[in-house]
């Protein structure tokens, strides 16, 4: 107990600073996950990965994740820049499917990644209330 009492301690003087930490953290986090999108993707071990219906589940996952990465870490107002951006990746991914061997465009997996990036950004929004409220 006395580390958390520690940690809320420090956080409470220092509560602007650890929060610019985390939001730029976050922008860290979503350009690795994308880079290691963009190269895994292209990778033949990546084919038939995973089976259905989890494909699904690994692409709202995914979805969930980077955008709410972006929605935390950019702390826009407005939620529209992240939400084309992380559809637009979505898109840019099922485009890239149909050019590599052994894989498909599937317009289940947008419909997944928009339900994603939907929650991703519910929930950094959650998160970064609570952060603000509870210092």
């Amino acid at each position: 107990m006395p580390v958390l009492t520690l940690l809320a301690s420090y956080y409470q003087k220092h509560s602007v600073t650890v929060l610019l930490l985390l939001r730029r953290l976050s922008l860290l986090l979503a350009s690795i996950l994308l880079l290691l999108f963009i190269w895994g993707g292209n990778r033949p071990e990546a084919i038939g990965l995973f089976k259905a219906p989890w494909d699904k589940l690994v692409h709202l996952s995914w979805f969930a994740v980077l955008a709410g990465l972006l929605d935390f870490g950019l702390n826009l107002r407005i939620r529209f820049p992240v939400v084309l951006f992380c559809a637009g990746v979505g898109v840019w991914d099922e485009g890239r499917q149909l050019t590599l061997p052994g894989r498909s465009a599937d317009v289940g997996d947008l419909i997944f990644d928009g339900l994603g990036i939907l929650i991703g950004i519910l929930i950094a929004r959650q998160i970064g209330k609570k952060l603000l409220l509870h210092p």
